[in-house]
């Protein structure tokens, strides 16, 4: 019998927003129940580029454009775009380095994620420059060869504005909280919330820091290795399995 192909994953960014007060936390979204694709698990913001997020005009309101390849600036600009439409965070500094700290218009961001606006024009409006600079590699996943839909997303970690407010945008997102790592695995190990296996993985990651400063830097130094989970057959039962050299140790999840 001869297996079908597998689907080319599309690019899609995730962005981990990190704050140390009151305590080293990370912001996470609750998807909708209606959306196909992690309905109703805690994950941080995160989707697939749009075509506006590749506009060369963006090389005028960018810190760092010079600094990274085509690839990685479309990538970096979806990260902040996700943010800000499912999260209401804008990552972006006014002419005089100042950091943007207003609160976000709800119904701009659902514009934006609707197709009606530009983020490029909401940036541009605001005033600021996205800080592409300010986002450093944290993961690279690849879904799974034998999944209908495949991502292969980039992960980005980075400190928060410290004065901007998240909030859902009530569309794919019903919820926004800041949680520390061991929190949101505790929850998630009790049942109170939904995580699924990459989101749970690099919250154990990000565990490992003390602080957003520590996670960063650690993030820096450490050498990204592209994840691609597949099944293998354990004692008679599916189990969903990463490399042991991607940095998370042994891991893995009975499946089916």
């Amino acid at each position: 019998m001869t297996m079908p192909k597998p689907v080319d994953p599309v690019p899609a960014a995730t962005m981990l927003l990190l704050r140390d007060a009151p305590e080293f936390q990370v912001l996470m979204v609750k998807r909708h129940h209606q959306i196909d694709f992690a309905s109703g698990a805690l994950v941080f913001p995160g989707g697939k580029p749009s075509a506006g997020d590749e506009a060369l005009e963006w090389a005028n309101h960018c810190e760092g454009w010079s600094t990274f390849d085509d690839t990685q600036r479309t990538l970096r600009i979806a990260a902040i775009r996700e943010a800000y439409e499912e999260a209401g965070i804008l990552l972006g500094d006014y002419r005089d380095g100042g950091a943007f700290e207003d609160t976000c218009d709800l119904e701009s961001r659902k514009a934006v994620e609707r197709g009606e606006r530009e983020f490029l024009d909401v940036v541009r409006e605001a005033g600021v420059h996205l800080r592409l600079d300010r986002l450093s590699n944290f993961a690279r996943w690849i879904t799974p060869t034998f999944m209908h839909k495949r991502f292969d997303t980039h992960f980005f970690v980075v400190r928060a504005p410290e004065r901007q407010i998240a909030a859902c945008d009530g569309y794919e997102t019903v919820d926004a909280e800041w949680l520390s790592p061991h929190k949101a695995l505790e929850m998630e190990a009790s049942g109170k919330r939904t995580i699924i296996f990459p989101t749970r993985l690099n919250l154990q990651l990000l565990a490992k820091s003390a602080s957003a400063a520590d996670c960063v830097a650690q993030a820096e130094t450490r050498d990204i290795v592209t994840v691609l989970p597949e099944i293998i057959q354990r004692d008679g039962k599916n189990v969903l399995t990463i490399p042991e050299d991607a940095g998370y140790g042994p891991a893995y999840e009975i499946v089916g």
